[in-house]
This record gives structure tokens, sequence and C-alpha cells, in this order.
């Protein structure tokens, strides 16, 4: 069997990106004009690669992240177990004070291994990832898919990127990512493990010009 590449981007910016407030899974946003700018770039830079399938989470930002291939005629999919963290009963809020500490105790606590410790009315890591390895399995269970493009979620990403590499739950804020960032994977199926090419890049998007309302 033959090896499988994988260029994994997070979705291009929305206004909630913009503006600090989190998304989640619930939270069905489109991209902004920054976003779409972004997703032009790097349809620009990357519309050579000649991707068997595309692969997207079920949240219109990431569809419109790759409209461009799929525009195309690059066949594609959407699959909800690629969504963001749900982050519960906060989605969507104006950002505060009472917020920010919420959050940041919560990622703390993931990081110190309580990986099972839900958002409030919302998801786990460990949640996230249940559902992640079913279309991992999947895209993995098709070898004749040579080069694919998956568009996920920045925490979605995090979580993905450990259990790939059999990383503990804990470890995944070491993985960073930008909007419209690329992870480049390659799975070698004689050795049935994944290695990294690039990591949160952002190259193709350099030759944008901030906006003056940035």
């Amino acid at each position: 069997m033959k090896n499988k590449s994988i260029y994994l981007i997070r979705h291009g910016e929305t206004d909630y990106n913009r503006n600090g407030v989190v998304q989640g899974s619930l939270i069905d946003a489109d991209l902004n004009s920054w976003g779409r700018a972004q997703a032009q770039a790097f349809f620009d830079a990357y519309q050579h690669v000649p991707f068997d399938k595309i692969y997207t989470s079920a949240l219109k930002r990431t569809h419109q992240s790759v409209q461009g291939f799929i525009d195309m005629g690059i066949p594609y999919e959407a699959h909800a177990g690629l969504n963001e963290i749900s982050w519960g009963n906060r989605e969507g809020r104006t950002p505060n004070t009472m917020d920010n500490e919420y959050y940041r105790n919560l990622v703390l606590a993931w990081r110190n291994g309580d990986v099972d410790l839900p958002a409030e009315e919302g998801e786990s890591p460990v949640q996230v990832r249940e559902r992640q390895i079913p279309v991992i399995d999947l895209i993995l269970s098709r070898p004749e898919e040579r080069i694919v493009l998956v568009a996920m979620h920045g925490r979605a990403i995090r979580i993905l990127l450990t259990t790939l590499f059999d990383e503990p739950l804990s470890e995944m804020d070491r993985y960073e990512h930008s909007n419209l960032c690329l992870y480049k994977l390659n799975y070698s199926y004689k050795e049935q493990r994944f290695s990294l090419e690039l990591s949160n890049d952002i190259t193709h998007l350099l030759t944008l010009e901030i906006p003056n309302n940035f």
C-alpha cells in the first residue's frame, strides 16, 4: 500500500473570530471578507494539488474555506464528527471578565489531565475525540484517495492531532493554529503511522494586504 497525504486546514476568519467570541459547534457563522480572502489565497497557492477528496465539518465556515476546490469538481463529504468542540451555553456570548476566567480555568484543567471535564452544557475533549475517530478511520479506509483536503476548526484540530500522533489530550495546546493555517500530514499504510511535514503554516497568506479596518 502507498502513503496518503492529508492537507489539514483550519477555516478562515469569521466576525466571531475577529471579535474574540467563541463559536463552537452551535454557531454556524459565515466567513467574513477577510476570511474569504484567506480562502482565496489558500486556493491560489494549492489549486495545483491533485486532491482526490475533500472532507469538511458540517459547519459552513469550513465549506466556504474550500469552496474554490469544490467548484473545481473535486468530490467532498461533510461530517459532523469533524465539528468544533461544543463550548455549551457560553457560545456566541460577548466576552467578559467572568467568561475569560471560565475558559482559562477550563483549559488549565485540560492541561492538567482532566480531559473528561466538559464545558457547561457542552463537550469534553474526550467526547470530541470519540466522534472524530470514526471519520479518521473512514478516511484511512480509502487508500485510493491518495491526497485529501480536510477543513476543520481550531480546538478540534488540536484534539485530532494528539489522536493521530497517539499523544495524551493534555498535550493538545502545543499545536498552535491560525485562521486558514495548514498542517500537512503523511500517513504510511505500511508503518501505520503519521508524520508531520508542515505545522500551522500560513506562508500562503503572506501576499494578503491587511485591510485598514483590521
